[in-house]
């Protein structure tokens, strides 16, 4: 009988609290990702790319909340290669975030590397992984699926079934008729925002980034470079075939050329029926330049906010920047004669790739990689969103911002004019997920805009829209130690230098400290700098980016 009680008063319970213990841990995921060159034909062309697993989207990562995840990445392929966890916010794990020269260098051909894959405790929804040295994220990449903690569910109703839509491939989705689906819907393009909508169906956002918002219901949807979506749709309309359709939005000068092609995709319903001859295509699908439509839908949407999905805006400010995004000239040193070009920067600072990695550089304390004083605000002060006929040029570094841990920060992205290069800026923190507080066109006015701030329930982002021509406020508490890349996701913007570096110090415990590093990283072999190209061949190369 004692050894009866014992059982009863002492294992038994030890024996549950490990197991809920481990429940709400989570489980251990391992993933093989071979990197080869595949052969695919798209839109009647065949041509070799660079793939995962022989796969075009690669594979679909689904987990639950609070998991763990291995990937271990075997480069087979010609060239080397870093794969990013984008939105993931890689609790003070740096080393497994994978910007090249950032975090890590290349993983070469023939090698391998191991990637650890630690998601923040509130992160639900979808987010996506992608190559992140040169550009080959333009076929390297694909989704990430995280379901609510195993016994939870949505914080809407459960729908009768889901659809990954990566924008860039083709679909046909077939659905009942009276039935509530969930797409998750990530925009992969290298380029362009995007317009999406389904032909006569509305559309209910109800998450962004891996966080949830509240339902909206829009006839559209504009996805930049980077976002993902979930958004439920109601099969309620007449049995029939309907056209999804993607759109570019753009915000280059209206005369500017560019691909107009729109890419569409199928919703079928199930049943009985004479077919159409042709599926009826969305009218509320809007035109590339339309401009109300675009940046109209970028404030829209905002956070949950429930006990379960908790909002926390940083209230009590410690560090302010206000940072201008800037197509402007850059002086090159090019085989021996200085030149001008077009480049990329952040306050008139076009960040140049160092030769090792910031992260290793700053863990070891290794001096002459970066250097600290990236300016909290730009050098001069102009009408940003005006003709400009002083064109300040931008200066070439390796410039960092060090922030203390635990910081509250707000940064204010600016959009300027510069060179008549005004366009859209999708900006993208590692790391970190942020509130967008504010937003608005022309010149931020730091006496009056912040009094239209949403401090209540601001949408929680990883990547956002800096507006053509206007600003963007953010905020958020800098509590994940490490060192973390911020740029803009369109490529062409960042390979130019439009990225900076954020270094967070470690707190006062080791649980609000870096990671050890694993006990392999790729080795740093060759440099990976910016691209800047000749001013002239460069506009007639930005007026020419399509889709892909």
């Amino acid at each position: 009988m004692k050894k009866m009680r014992f059982l009863l008063e002492v294992l038994v319970p030890a024996l549950l609290t490990g197991m809920l213990a481990s429940m709400a841990e989570g489980r251990t995921h391992y993933y093989d990702f071979v990197l080869k060159e595949t052969n695919f034909t798209k839109l009647c062309k065949t041509k070799s790319m660079m793939t995962v697993n022989d796969s075009f989207p690669g594979p679909v990562i689904r987990i639950h909340r609070g998991d763990l995840v291995y990937i271990n990445v075997h480069n087979q392929d010609d060239f080397g290669v870093t794969i990013h966890w984008h939105g993931v916010k890689q609790t003070r794990n740096p080393w497994s975030d994978g910007p090249d020269h950032i975090t890590q260098c290349k993983i070469q051909p023939g090698t391998n590397f191991t990637y650890k894959v630690i998601f923040g405790e509130d992160q639900e929804g979808t987010l996506w992984w992608h190559a992140h040295s040169d550009w080959t994220r333009a076929s390297v990449h694909g989704a990430i699926v995280i379901l609510p903690t195993e016994g939870t569910t949505y914080p809407f109703p459960k729908p009768d079934g889901e659809q990954l839509l990566v924008l860039e491939t083709t679909h046909r989705l077939l659905v009942d008729y009276g039935g509530t689906y969930l797409l998750r819907i990530v925009n992969a393009v290298v380029n362009v925002e995007l317009f999406f909508a389904i032909s006569e169906h509305n559309l209910t956002i109800v998450g962004t980034d891996g966080t949830y918002t509240k339902p909206k219901v829009t006839s559209y949807i504009m996805i930049a470079p980077g976002q993902t979506m979930d958004v439920l749709i109601t099969t309620n309309q007449s049995l029939s075939h309907y056209y999804m359709g993607a759109r570019r939005f753009t915000t280059f000068t209206a005369n500017a050329t560019f691909n107009n092609m729109t890419a569409t995709a199928i919703l079928q319903y199930r049943g009985n029926y004479n077919p159409p001859d042709e599926p009826s295509f969305p009218t509320n699908l809007p035109l590339f330049h339309d401009w109300e439509s675009g940046l109209g839908f970028l404030p829209l949407l905002r956070s949950l906010a429930t006990p379960e999905h908790p909002v926390n805006v940083p209230l009590n400010i410690t560090t302010r920047m206000f940072i201008t995004a800037s197509i402007n000239l850059v002086n090159y040193t090019l085989e021996g004669t200085e030149v001008s070009h077009l480049g990329a920067s952040l306050n008139n600072i076009t960040f140049m790739d160092p030769t090792s990695s910031i992260l290793l550089a700053y863990y070891r304390h290794t001096s002459g990689v970066y250097t600290t004083d990236f300016p909290d605000y730009p050098p001069s002060y102009y009408n940003f969103t005006g003709d400009i006929h002083v064109h300040p040029l931008s200066v070439v570094a390796t410039k960092v911002k060090v922030f203390n841990y635990n910081e509250s920060v707000e940064i204010v992205f600016q959009g300027t004019n510069l060179q008549g290069q005004a366009s859209d800026h999708p900006m993208h923190l590692h790391g970190y997920t942020f509130y967008v507080v504010g937003m608005g066109t022309g010149v931020f006015n730091n006496e009056t805009d912040p009094k239209s701030y949403n401090l209540v329930d601001p949408s929680e982002r990883n990547t956002i829209t800096v507006p053509k021509n206007g600003w963007v406020a953010l905020r958020f508490l800098a509590n994940n130690p490490g060192v973390w890349l911020w740029h803009c996701h369109i490529d062409r913007h960042l390979t130019w230098g439009m990225d900076t570096t954020f270094i967070v110090k470690n707190g006062e415990t080791p649980d609000t400290s870096i990671l050890p590093p694993p006990a392999y990283m790729p080795s740093c072999a060759a440099q990976s700098p910016i691209r800047l190209e000749d001013f002239r061949d460069s506009v007639e190369l930005v007026d020419k980016i399509n889709v892909n």
